[in-house]
């Protein structure tokens, strides 16, 4: 037990070290056309419950079915219960920031038009998804580190529906939607 708890400490040690020095980094950039055709979603399901309103962005921006992908992040959670959304916790981190969840490295294989990172405390699993995700604009809230978001909104996390008006807002003003 107490050699487990170690080597748990050891590996989120290193995944803080892999995250900072990704931050250092300039971000790569995704070689796609400007327009919003595919969308990734990081949820922190801890905080908020309701992972299937993303899937509003279809009809919001007329998009294929499946274009939008959720990933859902829960501290805990019980491989034995059926969740709606796939979902990955802090036992999935490895050593040198490496997620080792088949749902997250599935998620982590696509490049997407738009990222909406929906959380909005600071989380080394939550981060580490979004430092490694392939995504032209990345949205997030202003309470995480600022250089893992292009467009930052300073909404409460509960409140989907202003945020839902404020993105579309702001993807008018960069021209990614009509």
């Amino acid at each position: 037990m107490f050699l487990k708890g170690l080597k748990d400490k050891f590996k989120h040690k290193s995944g803080v070290k892999f995250l900072q020095e990704e931050l250092s980094k300039t971000a790569p950039t995704v070689d796609r056309s400007s327009g919003i055709t595919s969308i990734g979603c990081i949820v922190d399901l801890d905080n908020f419950d309701k992972p299937e309103l993303f899937f509003e962005f279809v009809d919001e921006y007329k998009l294929r079915p499946n274009a939008v992908k959720i990933i859902g992040y829960k501290s805990y959670y019980d491989k034995n219960s059926p969740y709606s959304t796939p979902v990955f916790s802090d036992k999935d981190l490895g050593w040198k920031g490496a997620i080792e969840n088949s749902y997250a490295l599935e998620f982590l294989t696509r490049e997407y038009d738009l990222l909406v990172n929906y959380y909005n405390e600071e989380n080394l699993l939550l981060q580490l998804m979004t430092v490694k995700t392939k995504a032209r604009v990345r949205v997030g809230f202003k309470e995480v580190d600022q250089k893992l978001n292009d467009l930052i909104l300073g909404l409460p996390l509960k409140d989907f529906k202003t945020f839902k008006l404020e993105l579309k807002k702001y993807l008018r003003v960069l021209n990614e939607i009509e």
